[in-house]
């Protein structure tokens, strides 16, 4: 008449609301390790406000970034044109604003899209093992065989200029790392009890990896995720500084240090202020990346 009949039932109509709990209490934990880190919480609310300056581009400015002004060109910094002007006139903050939608772009893209190949291929090497494993995993070891910025290089070489492109070329370095960080934690999740508890359900193996083994693995993807699109965005302005990648008129700062090299001992402005805008926007994702991954680390929880 009871639940004594069906013991598993009422295993089960217990079991979900504990773990919710459980759940937002440790996102709870991890928000309040966060906050008392003020250099994360600092490099967070810098990398918020570049995302909404590069939302708000169109309101912050009232020029246009694509607008020549020959009889302006080459101004120094003023009221007028807080940044100065470039050599065909063209006002460099405005071109900031704008380049920060370009810069944003390229970096959460690239990693986005490195991020999901390397998990499906890491889910699939630690799981299931074999012949798939080596084969996945030699794979990586010939793409890190050669240094990510050469590896960027190559394949933007081959594709041409372009945003879409160098999204491609800088995608393609980041799967290996995440294949190998992604496998090194299903090989460690794949053998305990809960695992084990879900094979003896009859959970499918789709289940098994992404609904059971990756969520528990997912910190140290989320930690490298962040930090890695402020690598990326630097690989991007590389790129562009060298010649490929994205280019002038397109208003990516690695494409205006690029214009700006060849005037830089005169108007060393034009180079000045969309380094520091690159130099800033890694280092306070870098400093929020650090924050996170303590945050996030048990074995600095009290």
């Amino acid at each position: 008449m009871h639940n004594e009949s069906n013991p598993v039932a009422y295993a089960d109509s217990n079991t979900g609301m504990p773990e919710k709990i459980k759940k937002q209490n440790q996102l709870l934990e991890v928000m309040k390790r966060l906050n008392k880190n003020k250099l994360a919480m600092a490099g967070m609310i810098i990398f918020i406000l570049f995302v909404v300056v590069a939302i708000l581009a169109p309101i912050l400015t009232q020029y246009n970034y694509a607008a020549m002004d020959v009889l302006s060109k080459n101004q120094s910094p003023s009221a007028e044109h807080w940044c100065g002007t470039d050599d065909l006139g063209r006002d460099i903050f405005a071109r900031l604003l704008y380049g920060a939608r370009y810069s944003l772009a390229l970096g959460v893209s690239a990693v986005v899209i490195g991020l999901i190949v390397g998990i499906i291929l890491g889910c699939i090497a630690g799981f299931f093992g074999g012949i798939l494993e080596e084969i996945i995993m030699r794979l990586c070891d010939i793409m890190q065989s050669i240094p990510s910025i050469l590896l960027a290089i190559i394949i933007s070489a081959a594709l041409g200029n372009g945003l879409f492109n160098t999204i491609i070329a800088l995608s393609i370095g980041r799967i290996p790392f995440t294949c190998r960080m992604v496998r090194a934690q299903f090989l460690s999740q794949r053998k305990l009890e809960y695992v084990e508890a879900a094979q003896a359900t009859n959970s499918s193996k789709a289940a098994l990896m992404f609904k059971q083994i990756l969520p528990n693995a997912i910190s140290p993807i989320i930690v490298a995720t962040t930090m890695g699109i402020g690598g990326t965005i630097t690989m991007a302005a590389g790129l562009s500084y060298i010649g490929l990648g994205v280019q002038s008129p397109s208003p990516e700062w690695g494409a205006m240090l690029s214009a700006a090299k060849g005037v830089m001992r005169y108007y060393p402005y034009q180079l000045l202020f969309p380094g520091l805008c690159i130099a800033i926007f890694v280092l306070a994702l870098n400093l929020f990346g650090d924050g996170l991954r303590d945050a996030l680390d048990p074995k600095l929880r009290n």
